[in-house]
């Protein structure tokens, strides 16, 4: 089923809405989810809660991309149940790191909607500028969250390599955004 229509099941509160974007959708989310969580129970939990805020949303909001608007709410969902089970235990697991790897070139997360979606436009602008296999990487390290050594093992790649692909794209990252006008 195409998105428009999945979409319209939405404006019209059909329940087949969400059984469509879970067929269409369920894996790619299922990944971005359990990328994050590592935990089958807890991804499934997220997983509903992202469900229920997407009826929620749809409408008002209408998505350009389902699949975009779909995978931001699961992954702000998931950080989020990410946030809550470790608030106590004070691990160095690979979402922590690349949370805290990210978070030196990323603006504070307390802006407003404005300064949100400028900050969408220059990240989507900055990826689009970037070679393919630095995008991949950099796109498996803090959108799936992917351990360096998986990332590396999966493009052909030594860790060291992978290391320095990342902090060189987010040393960019971070001059690009000073250039742009972004508040670091």
């Amino acid at each position: 089923m195409e998105d428009t229509q999945i979409i319209e099941l939405y404006f019209q509160r059909s329940e087949d809405a969400v059984i469509e974007t879970k067929k269409k959708y369920g894996a790619y989310c299922n990944t971005i989810v359990c990328g994050i969580l590592k935990n089958t129970e807890d991804a499934e939990e997220c997983l509903n809660d992202a469900y229920l805020k997407l009826w929620k949303t749809i409408p008002p909001v209408k998505p350009h991309s389902l699949k975009a608007y779909i995978g931001r709410i699961v992954r702000n969902s998931a950080l989020s149940a990410y946030e809550r089970i470790h608030a106590v235990k004070r691990g160095s697991d690979t979402v922590k790191v690349a949370l805290d790897e990210l978070a030196e070139c990323i603006p504070d997360s307390s802006c407003d909607m404005t300064e949100e979606l400028e900050l969408q436009e220059c990240l989507e602008g900055f990826l689009r500028r970037l070679p393919k296999t630095d995008r991949i990487i950099f796109l498996r390290r803090y959108w799936y969250m992917s351990p360096i050594k998986e990332i590396a093992e999966d493009h052909g790649l030594k860790e060291t390599k992978v290391v320095s692909v990342l902090r060189r794209t987010r040393n960019r990252l971070k001059r690009y955004l000073e250039r742009e006008g972004m508040s670091l």
